[in-house]
C-alpha cells in the first residue's frame, strides 16, 4: 500500500511532528510517491534511518550504469556535471574528493573563523532595518550571512554576493518539474560563473579554497575540471541555503516563544545547546537524497527488493519518540539530543562545524542587537515554501519592537518549563 502525504503542503510544514507521527504508524519504512522523484520507499524511524545512511554497500547513491540515482533521463548534462559531486558519490570517490577539501572544515579552522563570523552577523544586524520597516529576515540577513561566510571561505568575490542571493532564491522557488525547468538558467548562470573563477584562479592565483582546488590540480590531478565545478557549487549552495532556513527557522521558534527566547538571552553561552535542538526541531534538511537498494535486505523489519529507491527521512528520525523524550516539543536543554539532521556514515556533512557556530552567533547578533524584536505578522500568516525535501519559510517579517497581539499568540509558557515549548 503506497502512503499519500502532499510533502509540501503547508499543513506538512507547519506542524511536521503531527504529520510525521501519522506516517510512522504505517511503518519504520513507508513507500509513497515523492515529487520530481516518483516512487520511493522513506524511512519514519531514527534506526532505520541510521541504517540506510551507515550502509553504504546495499544503498548506493549511484545506478548501475554509475550515474546519480536521483538524476532523470531528460535532465540536460550541465545539471548532470553539477549533481556528480562528492554528496552524490560512493567510496572510494568520495573519500579522494572530499579529503580535498576535508583540512578546511576541520573544528580547529572553523573555530579560529568565529570571530569574523561573529562580525559579520553583528553588521548585517545592524543593518536590518536599513531598507524599511517591516524587515524580511529570511533576505535580509539569514540567506545574506551564510552566504556571505562561505564566499570569504572560498575566495569568492564580495560584490558578487547579489548573484549569489539571486542564485539562492532561485533554487528555494524548486517544487515541481516546470520550476525546475525554470531552475535551469539560474544553474546554467552558477556554472559558467564557477568555471570562470576556478579559470581566473589558474591563471592570477589567490586566496581560499577555490585558489587551493586549483593548486592541488597543479600537484597531483587528483580531482578532474568537472568535478572542481561541482565540488565548488556544492560549497556555496550546501553552503549557505541549508542554514539559511536553520537560521530562519530558529528565529521564527524564539520570535513566538517568548519563554525560549528570555531563557536564551539570560545566558548567551547557552546557544550551542539551544542550536542543537534547533536543528532537530526545525530539521531545515528533511530527507536525504535517493538511493538505490543493490540486494534483497530487510530493514527494522520490512523487506526491500534489489532495484528498489529509498529516500531517508531525516526530519522523522528527529521526531521518533523511541530516541527523544516527547520528540513533539521544542526543549532548549535537550540532553541527550542524538538528532540526524548532519546525517551519519561517510556522508556525515561536511559543514557541521561551520553550520553550528553560524546559527549560534546569528541568534545571538539578532537579538543583542534588537532585543525587542518581534514578528510583524501573525504567526498564522507566516508561510513555507513548496520545496520538497527542505523545510524554508518564505518570508519573515519582523519589527524592531514586540507587538502586544502577536506575543500573545505565541504559546503561552507560565505553567510551562522556560526552556521547552509545546
Amino acid at each position: 500500500m503506497t502512503a499519500r502525504l502532499d510533502f509540501t503542503s503547508e499543513a506538512f510544514f507547519r506542524d511536521p511532528p503531527k504529520a510525521i507521527a501519522a506516517l510512522r504508524m504505517s511503518g519504520p519504512l513507508v513507500a509513497t510517491r515523492f515529487p520530481l522523484v516518483g516512487d520511493v520507499w522513506i524511512t519514519t524511524t531514527h534506526d532505520a534511518t541510521a541504517q540506510v545512511l551507515k550502509d553504504g554497500a546495499t544503498f548506493t547513491l549511484r545506478k548501475e550504469d554509475g550515474d546519480v540515482a536521483g538524476l532523470r533521463w531528460w535532465m540536460p548534462s550541465f545539471v548532470r556535471t553539477i549533481a556528480n559531486n562528492m554528496l552524490t558519490m560512493d567510496e572510494p570517490d568520495h573519500t579522494r574528493l572530499r579529503s580535498i577539501v576535508d583540512e578546511a572544515f576541520r573544528r580547529r579552522a572553523i573555530v579560529a573563523m568565529e570571530p569574523r563570523i561573529r562580525a559579520i552577523a553583528d553588521g548585517l544586524a545592524d543593518e536590518l532595518f536599513a531598507e524599511g520597516r517591516p524587515a524580511d529576515l529570511v533576505q535580509r540577513y539569514a540567506r545574506i550571512l551564510p552566504l556571505a561566510v562561505i564566499s570569504e571561505l572560498l575566495g569568492l568575490p564580495l560584490a558578487d554576493r547579489p548573484k549569489f542571493i539571486a542564485w539562492g532564491n532561485a533554487m528555494s522557488s524548486l517544487t515541481n518539474v516546470v520550476s525546475f525547468f525554470r531552475l535551469l538558467w539560474a544553474f546554467r548562470k552558477m556554472r559558467s560563473y564557477l568555471e570562470q573563477q576556478l579559470q581566473a584562479a589558474r591563471v592570477q592565483g589567490g586566496e581560499g579554497l577555490i585558489a587551493e582546488l586549483v593548486q592541488v590540480e597543479r600537484e597531483g590531478a587528483r580531482i578532474t575540471p568537472d568535478e572542481m565545478v561541482s565540488m565548488v557549487f556544492l560549497l556555496l549552495a550546501a553552503g549557505s541555503e541549508t542554514t539559511t532556513h536553520l537560521i530562519s527557522g530558529s528565529a521564527y521558534e524564539l520570535l513566538r516563544s517568548p519563554g525560549l527566547r528570555n531563557w536564551l538571552e539570560q545566558d548567551w553561552s547557552r546557544a550551542g545547546l539551544a542550536v542543537e535542538e534547533f536543528l532537530r526541531f526545525v530539521s531545515p534538511v528533511q530527507f536525504s537524497k535517493p538511493r538505490y537498494v543493490r540486494r534483497d535486505v530487510e530493514v527494522e523489519g520490512v523487506r526491500l527488493k534489489k532495484g528498489d529507491r529509498v529516500m531517508v527521512m531525516l526530519a522523522a528520525a528527529n521526531m521518533d519518540p523511541a530516541m527523544h523524550d516527547r520528540p513533539e516539543s521544542l526543549d532548549l536543554e535537550r540532553k541527550p539530543n542524538r538528532h540526524l539532521s548532519f546525517g551519519t556514515g561517510i556522508h556525515f556533512c561536511l559543514g557541521h562545524q561551520l553550520a553550528r557556530i553560524e546559527a549560534a552567533c546569528a541568534l545571538e547578533a539578532l537579538f543583542v542587537r534588537w532585543p525587542k524584536l518581534g514578528l510583524a505578522v501573525d504567526p498564522s500568516q507566516i508561510h513555507w515554501r513548496k520545496r520538497p525535501g527542505i523545510r524554508m519559510i518564505a518570508k519573515l517579517p519582523v519589527t524592531a519592537e514586540i507587538h502586544g497581539t502577536f506575543a500573545a499568540a505565541a504559546p503561552a509558557m507560565a505553567d510551562r518549563s522556560p526552556v521547552r515549548a509545546e
